[in-house]
């Protein structure tokens, strides 16, 4: 899914893929006998849960086992990224500038939707770009195919036969059609990425049109869903999520906490709203993203305090600098943000392979310097 793995928040990982063009070859149907079998099982319990004939009928046509979908489940990376890396991605210049343009697009929904459950519009606002970039990447892979096939695969069974039936029961409700229940490869659905249990609990219908609609390119109905989410996990009207100390807002509450995820960065004065995000997706870093990101969108400035040097004694700049040197000299680290991640370190490797040098794919000032 991006850069969290599975949570116990609402859905299964945070920031979706980078784009719904098109399905791969592995996120497409393929024969597998025992996956059949176990459909077929399937569709005897479901239906002592009440889902009846015709929805399964509509609701598994077309549909079939994804290897990719498996593939993706076993391969994700368990790793904890720096709240530095992370923000670089959670806020950088292009998601902060596009959520100030969605935020005005949608100001007057937004503000409806303030209004009706408490939470800001900034703060809706922001989960919306960390979930899908503003609606750019929802994903277009079939729920119920993508949550049969983790079923079926087992190693986490149980939890995705709930989320088909729960699926299942979104089309039986008539909430969308078949052909539109889609979402990414863990079945994580629409403009704010809910699987299917947290939508049953806490979509609304927020246009008034009879559907709890979080898959159309109105965005109404999944923001409200959210802010719903938000008001239910606990957030109170009025207070913030929280502030970097030494700021003004780090002092206008009593702080529950203070937080210093990377050693020697900026510290945090964490608010009680700061839990309700994380009932979202359950990160210190996910929950820190969406409060700076929501400032960021509402008019305020970038992080105050250093980082400072990472591991490799290198800062941020040094770290964009030496992707645009490789970029410059034919090693495409795939972007110039800082955050030295599979592409830069892949970049970094053949470089250093093209030079006769242990291949490591470690960043350094001396390769810095090697590159001019």
């Amino acid at each position: 899914m991006g850069l969290a793995a599975c949570t116990t928040g609402n859905r299964a990982g945070s920031f979706a893929p980078r784009g719904d063009a098109g399905l791969a070859a592995d996120l497409q149907p393929q024969p597998n006998a025992g996956y059949d079998a176990w459909v077929s099982a399937f569709k005897s319990r479901a239906a002592a849960q009440g889902i009846s004939d015709s929805t399964l009928r509509r609701g598994f046509a077309g549909t079939g086992y994804l290897p990719g979908v498996v593939k993706r489940d076993r391969n994700q990376t368990e790793f904890s990224r720096s709240l530095e890396d992370y923000l670089a991605i959670a806020a950088s210049d292009e998601r902060v500038t596009k959520g100030r343009a969605a935020f005005a697009r949608h100001q007057g929904v937004l503000r409806q939707i303030e209004a009706r459950y408490g939470v800001p519009a900034e703060v809706v606002t922001a989960v919306w770009g960390l979930e899908s970039f503003y609606g750019e990447r929802r994903g277009n892979v079939p729920v119920v195919s993508a949550t049969s096939t983790l079923a079926y695969d087992g190693r986490r069974g149980a939890f995705f036969e709930k989320q088909l039936i729960a699926a299942l029961r979104i089309l039986e409700r008539g909430d969308v059609s078949a052909a539109g229940l889609t979402g990414s490869w863990a079945g994580a659905m629409g403009h704010t990425q809910f699987i299917p249990t947290s939508y049953q609990s806490f979509a609304v219908d927020f246009t008034g049109d009879g559907k709890r609609d979080i898959w159309s390119d109105d965005p109404s109905d999944s923001l409200a869903s959210t802010a719903a989410y938000l008001a239910k996990s606990g957030w109170k009207s009025g207070q913030k999520w929280g502030a970097e100390m030494g700021t003004v807002a780090a002092s206008s509450a009593t702080p529950v906490q203070i937080l210093q995820p990377d050693a020697g960065g900026p510290r945090f004065a964490i608010f009680n709203n700061f839990k309700a995000i994380k009932r979202y997706n359950n990160s210190d870093n996910y929950a820190i993203g969406v409060g700076h990101l929501s400032d960021r969108i509402a008019g305020g400035g970038p992080i105050q305090a250093s980082f400072g040097p990472d591991k490799y004694g290198l800062t941020i700049e040094d770290r964009k600098a030496l992707q645009e040197r490789l970029t410059a000299r034919g090693f495409d680290t795939d972007g110039t943000d800082g955050v030295i991640g599979p592409n830069s370190r892949k970049a970094i490797t053949a470089y250093q392979q093209s030079q006769g040098l242990p291949a490591t794919g470690d960043p350094s000032r001396a390769l810095l310097a090697r590159l001019g």
